[in-house]
């Protein structure tokens, strides 16, 4: 597999990355991940530094200090909660130290996040990647959910719109409060106008 994208929108707990098969069916699927790691993932592949190490970084730095080294990251299972009808996925980091290969329980995106600076290859079971590919749904449905966020963003950047135009708003909030406003809300038009693009391709 390979790590196609990474959607990360300015409102909300989870973000997405999207891992599409190599070569194959080319089949693909999202996960969804905590914003900690969606950025920590986008950073890593854009090789933007940090002063001091984050915990992926720290993972990273430890694991080679101890002399060991990311082989692959292995995405086995894909777990349902009967409450909530939603799965959940599960990896192993298979990390060689020596001779001996540690096989050490992991959510994707951490494995991910470390992974990207080595270029670590991801897999991903077969039974494992047709649930996922089989639970996206089908075409018209993607669609239909594409055009029911563009609709909830349409709201989203009317409302910021209309407040960054408000003079008693601007006159009373902090300068960080309006500048996170304006940042928002140019992150939504970006992700509106490519979900527009997309549907005019497929729809």
């Amino acid at each position: 597999m390979e790590l196609s994208r990474i959607l990360i929108t300015s409102y909300g707990g989870g973000q997405l990355i999207y891992l599409r098969e190599v070569g194959g069916r080319d089949r693909s699927f999202p996960i969804v991940i905590g914003a900690t790691e969606a950025y920590a993932i986008d950073r890593r592949l854009k090789g933007i530094p940090f002063a001091r190490p984050l915990t992926h970084e720290l993972l990273a730095n430890m694991m080679e200090t101890l002399g060991g080294q990311l082989e692959k990251i292995v995405i086995n299972d894909l777990r349902y909660s009967p409450e909530s009808g939603e799965g959940t996925f599960i990896a192993t980091l298979h990390v060689r130290q020596g001779k001996t290969v540690h096989h050490i329980d992991s959510r994707p995106s951490d494995a991910i996040a470390l992974g990207v600076a080595s270029d670590a290859p991801i897999y991903v079971e077969e039974k494992v990647l047709e649930d996922a590919t089989r639970d996206a749904g089908t075409v018209e449905e993607r669609i239909e959910m594409l055009r029911q966020r563009m609709i909830m963003l349409a709201e989203r950047i009317d409302d910021l719109t209309a407040r960054l135009e408000d003079e008693e708003y601007l006159d009373t909030a902090t300068a960080d409060a309006v500048e996170e406003n304006r940042r928002q809300l140019e992150a939504m038009k970006v992700e509106y106008n490519a979900i527009d693009s997309l549907l005019k391709k497929i729809a």
